[in-house]
């Protein structure tokens, strides 16, 4: 390995030095402003295209949103990152709501470029398309077209942009601002809620248990303003698809997700014939830690001794050793990464939950956010998060308009990562106790995605219906988060969780709604893409990556059928997946008889 040992803090100052103080990203801001006013200014003037002979000027006005397009990202991603690292960063707070306005005001103005280019005529559009470079990013303007038609006028479009900055937007931000103010004290000690998750996967129930009532205590003590945040958010969005005349609250997910009702329906219908198998994992485990049923909180509690944790730099290598076993480039990229400092995982106070991977697009890099503890667990969602980062690499060839993939296919190339090294864990396992340990770490993974995500997606759907006749009240989420939970988990735990409706970030994020379904999908589609890569004896990175690479200029129906021969719309693809989860809870009846 080219480093003995790699940091576990991220290197921000290679894009901009000083942190939220940055006067390099201060400029930065300036020119993307410029840009912004520049773009605004020609799309003003801009009208109908007459003629095929426009193309020149429509690819120039698309060169030119890319570049400030560009700069959004490099700048969000860089305060995502700030916001990640030090919740307490007021001044990365202000700037977050800086970028938000400036993203708004040019989202305004390209709404109406998009919309403009749509009124053109079916003829001269066939023509424009005839252009080099439009002919390039033809499925992407195509998409802008078919949703230029679905929305309202570009000035009504643009008044949601603008009123959603303090509205829809601004409700985001307060969820971020009420879980930032929160801490757990336990043991003479603050902790973040970042730091008190950890704690639930401790062998102690006693320990697990306190943390869980210790949460438990904090979302309810905030749970009206939390009912409230919820609501708002569902209330904007509602009156938004209201005035755009779309009755289905899955609309705008489905499309942003580019897949059919149908894909949705047949993966949903497949988990829940499936279900069996792993409430049998679920019992098994209950007797092993003497109980009837399992409670919420047991769910990542061990049963069985994983053999010592890992350190970052032994977690690096491990991964290293098994993405070289699948390909070269999968495996010089990641070293690149940690060789770097693109990862953030020191297991410190202060940092957000969670974990996540963003693009710096104008670097050509990515960083990688979590907190790292040293369990099996841990070093596969590092590999998770490098699967993103991957993903990013491979479509670097593509153009920048083609590569906006939509979040179920971003899961599929964080999980494949992630299979590689938890299976690689399993086959290298020492002794049949370690060997039981990750064989559940995988099959917590599949009751995450098939029960849990299930979970969350009957909650939302749920809550969205009783949403359209009026404010949900906190007591009410409980119920209707208590029922989801009851309903996808077949009624197999005990303690269970109605508060997690506070507790989770993804219900207030405001980039796209419905943030749960994607995962179960990527989990599944990237199980059948390893499926084929297993049974292929040549080198299969290769076509991975062309598969990668499409994942932004096609339905994920056209995806499937494409790479796979697979269709997607019937349940039978979907149980290939499931089958092989199957066989791990098969395993750990076997293991743990």
């Amino acid at each position: 390995m080219s480093a003995t040992t790699y940091s576990d803090v991220w290197d921000l100052d290679v894009f901009f030095k000083g942190g939220s103080e940055s006067k390099e990203f201060r400029e930065h801001l300036e020119t993307l402003k410029e840009k912004k006013n520049h773009f605004e200014e020609n799309a003003v003037a801009f009208h109908p295209p007459q003629s095929s002979g426009d193309a020149k000027l429509v690819a120039r006005l698309i060169e030119e949103a890319k570049e400030v397009i560009l700069y959004l990202r490099q700048a969000g991603a860089f305060i995502s990152c700030l916001e990640a690292q030090n919740m307490h960063d007021r001044k990365a707070d202000a700037l977050r709501g800086e970028l938000t306005s400036i993203s708004a005001e040019f989202q305004s103005s390209f709404t109406k470029f998009q919309q403009q280019l749509a009124d053109a005529s079916e003829e001269v559009w066939e023509g424009l398309l005839q252009h080099d470079k439009l002919k390039e990013i033809q499925f992407v303007l195509e998409e802008w077209r078919q949703k230029a038609k679905d929305k309202l006028s570009s000035e009504e479009e643009g008044l949601i942009q603008a009123l959603a900055v303090d509205g829809y937007h601004g409700w985001g931000q307060m969820y971020d601002t009420i879980v930032g103010a929160m801490s757990i004290s336990y043991e003479g000690k603050t902790l973040s809620v970042g730091q008190a998750n950890n704690l639930l996967s401790s062998p102690d129930e006693k320990v697990r248990k306190e943390i869980f009532d210790k949460l438990e205590g904090a979302w309810k003590e905030n749970e009206e303003l939390f009912a409230r945040t919820l609501n708002h958010l569902a209330g904007f969005r509602l009156n938004v698809y209201k005035k755009r005349g779309w009755e289905d609250v899955l609309k705008e997910p489905l499309e942003y997700n580019r897949m059919k009702q149908e894909t949705l329906d047949a993966m949903w219908g497949a988990i829940s014939k499936n279900k069996a198998p792993f409430v049998g994992y679920l019992q098994r485990k209950a007797k092993i830690v003497g109980k009837e049923k399992l409670d919420w909180y047991d769910q990542d509690a061990p049963v069985a001794e994983s053999n010592d944790t890992m350190s970052f730099t032994e977690g690096a290598q491990f991964i290293l050793k098994h993405f070289s076993r699948f390909g070269k480039e999968m495996a010089q990229f990641a070293e690149k990464a940690f060789d770097e400092s693109w990862i953030e995982a020191e297991d410190r106070a202060g940092k957000r939950p969670g974990g996540f991977c963003t693009s710096f697009p104008q670097s050509d890099q990515s960083r990688i956010f979590m907190t790292y503890s040293g369990s099996m667990s841990n070093v596969s969602t590092l590999a998770h998060e490098l699967g993103h980062a991957f993903h990013s690499y491979a479509l670097k060839p593509m153009d920048m308009l083609n590569r906006n993939y939509a979040m179920n296919v971003a899961e599929t190339a964080s999980t494949f990562a992630e299979m590689i090294v938890a299976d690689a864990a399993v086959k290298e396992a020492s002794t049949k106790e370690e060997k039981i340990a990750l064989v559940e770490d995988k099959l917590q993974r599949s009751v995450a995605f098939f029960m849990n995500i299930h979970a969350r997606f009957l909650f939302e759907n749920r809550f969205y219906e009783e949403r359209k006749t009026g404010m949900v009240s906190a007591n009410r989420l409980n119920e209707l988060m208590e029922e989801a939970q009851r309903e996808a988990f077949a009624d197999s735990l005990g303690e269970i969780h109605p508060r997690f409706w506070a507790s989770k970030l993804h219900f207030y994020i405001t980039d796209v709604p419905f943030y749960n379904f994607p995962y179960t999908f990527g989990y599944l589609f990237s199980l059948s893409i390893y499926a084929k890569a297993l049974e292929t004896n040549e080198n299969y990175e290769e076509k991975y990556m062309a598969l990668l690479r499409d994942t932004a200029i096609m339905s994920v129906e056209e995806l499937a059928m494409k790479h796979l021969g697979e269709d997607i719309t019937k349940e039978a693809f979907w149980e290939k997946g499931i089958k092989l989860c199957i066989q791990d809870a098969e395993e750990f009846l076997k293991l743990t008889e």
